[in-house]
């Protein structure tokens, strides 16, 4: 099967093509026939070795990626919950427990898949679940966003603000959210009530009273936002470390999210996909021949939704 896959730590380049040998089924696992995938920023993080001492038990050449759509392909033993042939999407990243997801079959556990949603083609479960279930994870999980709250998702155009404030407007919240550019227009259309330019404006000087901030971007946003949250409020950052002095001094609960995607947030994450209409942006799609060219693309930086590898078709 083709793979891209690394045998040392650097820049795109480092990233060869090749062909192996296609994983064996074992015990409790599910063998995917991936169809899609996409890149996020952990991709680039994984690439370059900054989560090496993680990885120190996992010998090259390891296959990087993370997301995967697919249809499964072999169910292992002791596996109950999946059948051949199933559409599913989920994560197949090696840090947890899967052979990696820019290949044309991946290994996974099946804690970590879920039926895909019906109404999403291949490339756009691919494209969503890492940022879709960061978003859920976010906003349901830890904030328990309720209708009619008031909530302020920074990085309102990034791959998990987009859908951060689509479910927040599908519960019926009000959406602050901060974009700058083409981004602006793009979120007014997800539906986002007030959209502050970053470039121009600083948000503490214009927000305030929110019973929740969700920060994806992190460093000096994170601690400028603990004065717009109201006493009794709540920010969660993908980003920033849990500041307890600030969260202390404004009467507020802080706390870090590690992403986990669980078939428990899939599942979460696939009934709003289905039943509120909750979309991906898919910026570009690549062949996986062409990833160095789409990892590329991604860190220049100025992408406006997912870059998606197409596996097969």
């Amino acid at each position: 099967m083709k793979v891209a896959q690394i045998n040392n730590y650097g820049h795109s380049g480092v990233i060869e093509i090749t062909d192996v040998g296609k994983p064996k089924i074992e015990k409790g696992k599910v063998l995917v026939k991936v169809y899609a995938s996409s890149i996020n920023p952990f991709d680039t993080v994984m690439r370059e070795g900054y989560v090496k001492t993680m990885m120190s038990n996992i010998p090259f050449p390891i296959i990087l990626g993370g997301d995967i759509a697919g249809v499964a392909a072999e169910i292992g033993e002791g596996v109950e919950n999946f059948s051949v042939g199933n559409k599913v999407y989920g994560q197949a990243l090696v840090l947890a427990g899967g052979s990696g997801a820019f290949a044309e079959f991946a290994l996974v556990l099946p804690e970590h898949i879920s039926l895909a949603p019906k109404n999403l083609d291949f490339n756009q479960s691919a494209a969503i679940v890492l940022t879709g279930v960061s978003a859920v994870q976010g906003i349901i999980e830890h904030i328990n966003l309720k209708t009619n709250q008031k909530i302020l998702i920074h990085g309102g155009a990034g791959g998990i603000g987009t859908i951060a404030i689509q479910i927040a407007k599908s519960i019926g919240a009000l959406v602050v959210t901060t974009a700058t550019g083409q981004g602006i227009e793009y979120v007014k259309k997800l539906g986002a009530d007030q959209v502050i330019d970053y470039k121009n404006s600083s948000f503490d000087e214009i927000v305030s009273d929110c019973d929740a901030v969700f920060d994806t971007v992190g460093a000096d946003v994170y601690s400028k936002s603990f004065k717009v949250l109201k006493r009794g409020g709540i920010i969660v950052s993908m980003i920033a470390p849990k500041d307890e002095k600030l969260a202390e001094q404004f009467g507020v609960l802080a706390i870090t999210q590690s992403t986990k995607v669980t078939a428990k947030n899939l599942e979460i994450l696939t009934d709003f996909i289905e039943n509120k209409n909750i979309k991906v942006h898919i910026d570009k799609v690549y062949l996986l021949d062409r990833i160095r060219e789409a990892f590329d693309e991604k860190e220049k930086g100025d992408v406006l939704g997912k870059i998606v590898l197409e596996i097969q078709s």
